[in-house]
C-alpha cells in the first residue's frame, strides 16, 4: 500500500475509533446501576450494546472498501463481514481482528440482531449482562487487533 492510501487509510481508522470510544464511554455511563428492576436502563445498555456493534462493523466496511469490495450477500452480510475480518487475505491484506475478538462479536452481532428484531420481546438480563462483559473485554482486544493489524501492513510495505 502506498504512502498516501496508509495515511488515508489509518485517518479513516482513527475517525470511526474515536466514534466506538464514545459509544464505550456512553456504555460504561449508563452500564452504572444496573438492575433487573430498571427496564429503562436495560434499554439503555441494550441500544448502546446495538450501537457499539454498528460502529464496529462500521469500521471493518472502512476497511473492506480498502482492499477487497464489499460482501454480495445482503442476507449474510453482517456474519460473512465479520468472518472475513477475522481471516488474512493473502497477498492483499492480514487479518483485522484475532479469533478471541471474534467470538466476542459474534456473540455482540447477535445480540445487535436479536436486539433489533425480537419487537416487543422483553430484554432478558441475563443476555445482556453476558454481552456488556464481552463488550468490555472487547474494548483493549479490538484496540490492540487495529494495532498489529496496522503495524503487520505497514512492515509488508515497506
Amino acid at each position: 500500500m502506498d504512502p498516501p492510501r496508509y495515511a488515508l487509510l489509518t485517518t479513516d481508522i482513527a475517525a470511526q475509533q474515536t466514534i466506538i470510544h464514545r459509544i464505550y464511554t456512553l456504555l460504561r455511563q449508563r452500564a452504572e446501576g444496573l438492575t433487573i428492576e430498571n427496564p429503562e436502563k436495560l434499554e439503555s445498555v441494550a441500544y448502546q450494546l446495538h450501537n457499539l456493534y454498528g460502529a464496529i462493523e462500521e469500521l471493518f466496511k472502512v476497511i473492506a472498501t480498502y482492499f477487497e469490495n464489499q460482501i454480495t450477500d445482503a442476507g449474510q452480510r453482517h456474519s460473512r463481514l465479520l468472518q472475513r475480518m477475522s481471516q488474512p487475505v493473502p497477498g492483499v491484506r492480514p487479518a483485522i481482528i484475532s479469533e478471541e475478538s471474534y467470538l466476542l462479536l459474534n456473540s455482540l452481532r447477535a445480540f445487535r440482531h436479536c436486539f433489533r428484531h425480537a419487537y416487543g420481546v422483553p430484554i432478558d438480563h441475563n443476555q445482556l449482562l453476558s454481552n456488556l462483559e464481552k463488550a468490555y473485554a472487547l474494548d483493549a482486544k479490538l484496540s490492540t487487533d487495529i494495532q498489529i493489524f496496522l503495524s503487520t501492513l505497514e512492515r509488508s510495505h515497506e
